[in-house]
């Protein structure tokens, strides 16, 4: 199975309603067009708060617990398939034609559970996607191959 993007999604200021988007521009030093981190007004944005991402796979796994999530609902930026990201952290990636670092796991917490669902937090511990940076500026789009 190739790896892929299935869904962009940016909020413009923390708390606000996910937009999807069928394409990105990712920014080295301040996240994705449109979304509420790049719009920092300080210029640059923390490495790890550029772009989020999580697998289709886990989302669905919550099932398991009861919980039913839409993609748009784990409040990442991208939501990708058939690959596992939590191997990619301390490593450099291709998504479309953006090179990206894995910095760290996005761990789930109280705030995204209040949102979603009791339970969600511990249902994706460990699960909840990968923190990265951008490493070149481009354009990511829904269906854009993953490459590592």
């Amino acid at each position: 199975m190739t790896s892929k993007v299935l869904y962009i999604y940016t909020a413009p200021t923390a708390g606000a309603d996910v937009q999807a988007r069928n394409s990105v521009l990712a920014i080295p030093g301040r996240g994705l067009q449109g979304d509420g981190y790049a719009q920092n007004p300080e210029g640059s944005t923390a490495p790890d708060q550029e772009v989020t991402l999580i697998e289709l796979e886990n989302i669905e796994a919550v099932k398991e617990h009861g919980i039913d999530l839409h993609p748009s609902q784990a409040r990442r930026n991208i939501v990708t398939q058939g690959i596992a990201l939590n191997q990619l952290v301390g490593a450099e990636f291709l998504v479309g034609e953006v090179r990206l670092r894995g910095l760290r796991l996005c761990e789930p917490c109280a705030y995204l559970e209040g949102l979603t669902a009791k339970g969600l937090a511990k249902a994706l511990v460990h699960k909840a996607g990968l923190r990265a940076q951008i490493l070149n500026a481009g354009t990511i789009a829904v269906g854009d191959e993953i490459r590592v």
